[in-house]
């Protein structure tokens, strides 16, 4: 399955929050550097911004351990609900045409809510309901969205993935 990575700034974005709060790494730098990675423009941190991501990327984490397709699409929906208020297709800044999921005229956390709802709704469809996940080495809280070929990703990373393997190799 090919996934038009241009198209993945919600997904992405969706990874890299829960796994900033995941790693106990939440700071107002370390999610303004996370929206600056991932193009969102008109950054305007107020007193309630961070903690208002915080509490959304909370809610971010339930698509990726959902166990069955029926609970990753209630999830989605619940974000969808909660995060998209108007959705129209755009080509501004010299950019291929793309959805936005609320006005531009919106708050940072709102514009944020609307792109990752959006992206993760968006992939879920792509992906047949699968391809998100929480990492499966014990203790890692980390999630991942699987985009390779196969779809079979089931570590948030290579180096758990490996740890994993020496630990399994350990106990045989």
């Amino acid at each position: 399955m090919q996934f038009d990575h241009d198209n993945m700034t919600g997904v992405r974005l969706s990874v890299d929050l829960v796994n900033l709060l995941a790693d106990g790494d939440w700071s107002e730098d370390r999610v303004v550097g996370a929206l600056h990675e991932h193009e969102i423009r008109r950054i305007d941190i107020d007193d309630g911004a961070v903690d208002g991501l915080g509490a959304w990327t909370v809610l971010l984490r339930a698509p990726f351990v959902a166990t069955t397709v029926d609970d990753r699409c209630a999830a989605v929906n619940r974000l969808l609900e909660e995060g998209t208020a108007g959705i129209y297709l755009t080509a501004h800044d010299d950019w291929r045409p793309h959805l936005h999921f609320t006005p531009e005229a919106e708050s940072l956390l709102g514009r944020v809510k609307a792109v990752t709802a959006g992206g993760l709704a968006i992939f879920t469809t792509e992906a047949e309901g699968a391809r998100l996940g929480a990492c499966a080495r014990a203790g890692c809280a980390r999630v991942f969205a699987d985009t390779s070929r196969g779809g079979r990703q089931s570590y948030c990373s290579p180096r758990c993935a490996n740890t994993d393997a020496v630990r399994r190799h350990r106990r045989a």
